[in-house]
């Protein structure tokens, strides 16, 4: 059998920021901080793009994410995220093969 690294078959994609224009935002902060107890978003993210902090907030990076929407539906408790896919040429850049 062989073993597959998730960070080196993810390192082949390349990703295009949208400087300015993030296609994902936490709607309200305090939600994340005091009304959602488990964070599911800091370990649903097979991009590892939201960080639980020391301080119970929650930091999103935008870069690198898979736009494959976990997020969005891991939060539909408190509808806490705003999720679009990003403006055309920018986002993910899946590479086949």
């Amino acid at each position: 059998m062989i073993a597959v690294n998730v960070e080196e078959k993810l390192f082949q994609n390349r990703y295009r920021v949208d400087a300015g224009r993030p296609h994902i935002q936490i709607k309200d902060a305090d939600i994340c901080t005091n009304t959602c107890q488990d964070k599911s978003c800091t370990y649903v993210c097979p991009a590892s793009c939201y960080k639980a902090e020391g301080n119970g907030t929650v930091t999103l990076i935008t870069d690198g994410c898979l736009e494959c929407g976990s997020c969005r539906i891991i939060c539909s408790e408190h509808a806490n995220v705003n999720w679009e896919y990003p403006r055309g040429g920018h986002g993910i850049l899946f590479k086949f093969g």
